[in-house]
């Protein structure tokens, strides 16, 4: 069956308050973005399903505004010194395939399960992610903190960068020598998750980090490169199929293209574990927002049964949530570099 005959897409009526709210939630993952690396794309992605857009509109429409933010942000943090563009490049080849792959599993589930399928598989996939990863960068950034602050390459990457598997790629802007065959992995998940709910830096990040050993700073800055060439090729495959908005693109584009150069600025003025924590505090408070959307979705598929009025509640409190995650990033990041650049300020006189 051709996908595009299902007209999946329902465009949602925008009004001055969708239209003020998205521009806030571009901003704010902008902002996110720009400091954490991570595409900022789990603040928006569920930011839009809030208002009623379909998450493979959502997901699209997120995808195709993240290629020239991440640019921009990717541009930006180069000129700190902080992207290793050789492993950025390297990574991006196996994210690619793994962002074409994951378009093919939402198209199957869109046609087995039509939209409330496919928003309950993006969903769930948020809440799994989130939760699992949040909960650990959580526990590593609390480490690091009362460590003083030093990061460590952690015992896995330790392990892996002595394995002499050819061919070997050295990466002197990270400080670091490994196989290529540790890489792709972490590029292919990246580029399944990206494509899957249209956000593969809190894996990608991550997986730099803890598998590879790339340090927390450089790891951010490195995957906006990844964002970039994954955000362009998916863009273009969702794009033939109908699925991306361009009224939400440009409204999410002009607050994140704002809020992203903000963000690539605080990062040079807070330690590397800050970073983790702000990524693992916006990530657990998402993960509620999601997890009280499934009932929703649940009810829509036949699989239970809920009264109308305990449906609307439960999307008045993820649509709080999902407000909550916004407000609590961008106080931690703007409060991060406000301390920050006092510190340094302090230090100079």
């Amino acid at each position: 069956m051709d996908i595009l005959s299902l007209d999946p897409t329902k465009f949602i009526d925008l009004n001055g308050m969708a239209v003020t709210f998205l521009f806030l939630v571009g901003f704010i993952g902008g902002l996110v973005s720009g400091f954490i690396g991570s595409g900022g794309a789990f603040v928006l992605t569920p930011g839009m399903m809030s208002l009623g857009v379909p998450g493979t509109v959502a997901v699209a429409s997120n995808m195709c505004h993240k290629f020239p933010k991440a640019l921009v942000g990717a541009i930006k943090r180069y000129r700190y010194g902080q992207v290793d563009v050789k492993m950025g490049l390297i990574m991006a080849a196996s994210a690619g395939i793994g962002v074409q792959v994951g378009i093919k599993i939402q198209q199957m589930i869109l046609a087995m399960w039509g939209q409330a399928g496919s928003d309950l598989y993006v969903s769930l996939s948020f809440v799994f992610v989130l939760v699992f990863v949040g909960g650990y960068v959580m526990k590593d950034a609390i480490k690091c903190a009362r460590s003083g602050g030093e990061e460590e390459t952690t015992a896995l990457a330790k392990r892996l960068q002595k394995i002499e598997l050819w061919p070997m790629i050295n990466f002197p802007r990270s400080g670091l020598r490994i196989s290529l065959w540790f890489t792709l992995p972490v590029g292919f998940a990246t580029g399944i998750l990206a494509a899957t709910i249209a956000v593969g830096g809190f894996v990608g990040v991550p997986g730099m980090i803890y598998v590879m050993g790339v340090p927390g700073l450089m790891a951010s800055a490195t995957e906006l490169v990844i964002a970039f060439v994954m955000g362009l090729g998916g863009s273009i495959n969702w794009a033939l199929h109908g699925m991306v908005d361009i009224r939400l693109v440009l409204i999410i584009l002009g607050g994140s293209l704002l809020g992203v150069q903000l963000g690539a600025i605080g990062t040079t003025y807070v330690r590397p574990h800050m970073i983790k924590m702000v990524m693992a505090t916006i990530m657990l408070i998402v993960a509620v927002s999601r997890g009280l959307a499934l009932p929703t979705y649940l009810v829509k598929l036949g699989l239970m049964e809920l009264p109308e009025s305990t449906i609307g509640l439960l999307k008045n409190v993820s649509f709080a949530s999902m407000c909550l995650a916004l407000l609590v990033g961008s106080v931690i990041i703007l409060g991060s570099m406000w301390f920050g650049r006092k510190a340094q300020a302090a230090q100079a006189n």
